[in-house]
């Protein structure tokens, strides 16, 4: 079988298709994670003080503890992964052309914060391109520095991220009841009964809960985002990178069990360890496992192509399917994370089913008559505002913050 991912030099001017693939990937494994988020009467508010329902079978609920662990975590490192791919593919870019970086790139990524305060306001309350935003403005900065450099800051922003989440861990464990979920508001949830235009309300009020997250996440971010970065330059993507995708493969495989482990122990320490420590490491067994298969098998392949048809239009496919989310979850929409309260665990899979064939062929015909998404065509046409040289604003390689746009 043909190579197709092998494509020329020119990052500017084409794609790296394995990267597609991978990015694809990460868009579909939120929506794994993201449906549990939906389906939960309350919401994130819910999956915070309880992922699984009072009353759920014994069997439901550990079929839902360990579908939530096989993408929890998981795939919003390996978005950030590809994130810093992304960053460091234009740098590249740039340097080449003899363009000042980061120069209009801090632009690019303050689109990306724009979209986030859009996507957090208006669909889903748990959005990841603000803070993604914020630290590839940083990342894009960090890139001046030598490869050195770069090195010790991603074990630096490790460290400091581990010993952040072991401190909350032991504060967890060593306080009395502060490991124990606090109770829900009393009332009917939000989810269910407000408007579209409603929840826009409730999630305004309630920004210090929805978004701790990313600033809990900030230094893993940078970290992962730099780490992204130094193994593209590495060729992770290449098949010169053999043995370390087999690294990469293997850290992944011996972290896997581990987060199963901690995902079954269901309390919130094991949780925070499992989501902000061992998934990132698996995340790097996922990005050596889909770059070896892509690299084996080809790009050519059905499943290959509609993951980088997914990839390619990434911003509008992750809007999309929060989008699609709300309308089946929540009360503005058919309202099935209260009405199918009882089947939460089929109903999410089959939600999350069908939305990815949706969003999938939908990616399909779209990139038959258009080079770029919908969301990505409005972020470029936003991003030469300004711009002397039209061509500076419409990279090759993947865009905004070097990764959810084209």
């Amino acid at each position: 079988m043909t190579n197709t991912n092998v494509l020329p030099a020119d990052a500017a001017s084409t794609r790296l298709a394995t990267l597609d693939v991978v990015r694809g990937v990460a868009i579909i494994g939120t929506l794994a994670t993201n449906i549990w988020v939906f389906s939960h009467p309350w919401g994130l508010l819910g999956m915070l003080t309880d992922p699984v329902l009072p009353g759920e079978s014994p069997t439901a609920a550990a079929t839902q503890l360990v579908l939530m662990s096989l993408a929890q975590g998981k795939f919003l490192a390996l978005l950030s992964l590809t994130f810093g791919v992304g960053l460091a593919i234009q740098h590249r870019a740039a340097q080449r052309r003899a363009r000042p970086w980061p120069g209009r790139y801090l632009w690019r990524a303050a689109l990306l914060f724009l979209d986030g305060v859009i996507n957090y306001i208006l669909i889903a309350e748990f959005d990841v391109l603000m803070g993604y935003a914020v630290t590839a403005a940083v990342v894009s900065v960090l890139l001046l520095t030598s490869p050195r450099a770069q090195r010790a800051m991603i074990v630096v922003f490790a460290v400091i991220h581990v010993t952040v989440m072991t401190a909350v861990v032991v504060l967890l464990v060593a306080v009395p009841g502060a490991n124990t979920p606090s109770a829900l508001p009393s009332g009917p949830s939000p989810y269910a009964t407000e408007s579209f235009l409603g929840l826009a309300v409730f999630r305004l009020q309630n920004l210090e809960i929805f978004r701790a997250e990313p600033v809990l996440i900030a230094v893993l971010s940078l970290a992962m985002f730099l780490a992204g970065a130094a193994l593209w330059r590495a060729g992770v993507f290449t098949a010169q990178g053999s043995r370390l995708r087999a690294r990469l493969m293997i850290a992944g495989a011996v972290a896997a069990p581990i987060d199963l482990v901690l995902a079954l122990m269901d309390f919130s320490a094991a949780v925070l360890v499992e989501r902000y420590v061992v998934a990132p490491v698996v995340a790097l067994g996922i990005l050596g496992l889909v770059s070896h298969l892509c690299l084996q098998w080809g790009t050519g392949g059905w499943v290959a192509r509609r993951a980088s048809e997914i990839g390619r239009v990434a911003l509008s496919a992750y809007i999309l399917q929060n989008l699609l989310g709300g309308a089946l979850f929540y009360g503005w929409g058919l309202g099935l994370a209260t009405s199918a309260a009882a089947w939460r665990v089929p109903v999410a899979v089959g939600a999350f089913i069908a939305i990815w064939i949706v969003v999938a062929v939908l990616a399909h015909v779209w990139l038959r008559k258009f080079a770029r998404g919908p969301v990505e065509w409005l972020w470029h046409v936003a991003a030469g505002v300004g711009s002397r040289d039209r061509r500076d604003t419409a990279p090759a390689t993947p865009g905004p913050a070097g990764q959810m746009a084209d």
